[in-house]
């Protein structure tokens, strides 16, 4: 059975940081997408970002860039999200996603959901 779990969500003052820490199993790690989405309350859910070994791209939103790094520890079937610099406007449910093969865009459908960690910035 395919499972993500997120943790390392918490609460920060702006301008602080975060990693957010996704374990998976049930799959090959390795020939899956891996990635970020959110949801903020009353909005829709929006991609962060995604990594692939096999489409060798990775991406970000435009929101997000160069403030958040995703990664992979391929040996322990982790996928890391290193959040730096965090705003008020980050505040969400962060979503670790997982699909076969490719990412396409950060917000192509996903096949597997983890359940969520809540990230909170304070002014």
């Amino acid at each position: 059975e395919v499972q993500l779990v997120e943790s390392g969500g918490g609460l920060v003052q702006a301008g602080g940081s975060l990693r957010l820490s996704c374990a998976a199993s049930g799959f090959t790690f390795d020939d899956y997408a891996i990635g970020w989405f959110r949801q903020a309350p009353g909005k829709e859910r929006e991609g962060v970002s995604c990594t692939s070994r096999s489409d060798g791209n990775t991406y970000y939103d435009y929101s997000v860039k160069g403030r958040f790094t995703i990664s992979k520890d391929n040996a322990k079937n982790m996928v890391y999200l290193r959040m730096i610099n965090l705003k008020p406007e980050d505040t969400a449910v962060y979503y670790c996603v997982a699909r076969p093969k490719f990412c396409h865009h950060i917000n192509y459908e996903y096949d597997y959901w983890g359940q969520g960690t809540q990230v909170t910035v304070s002014s």
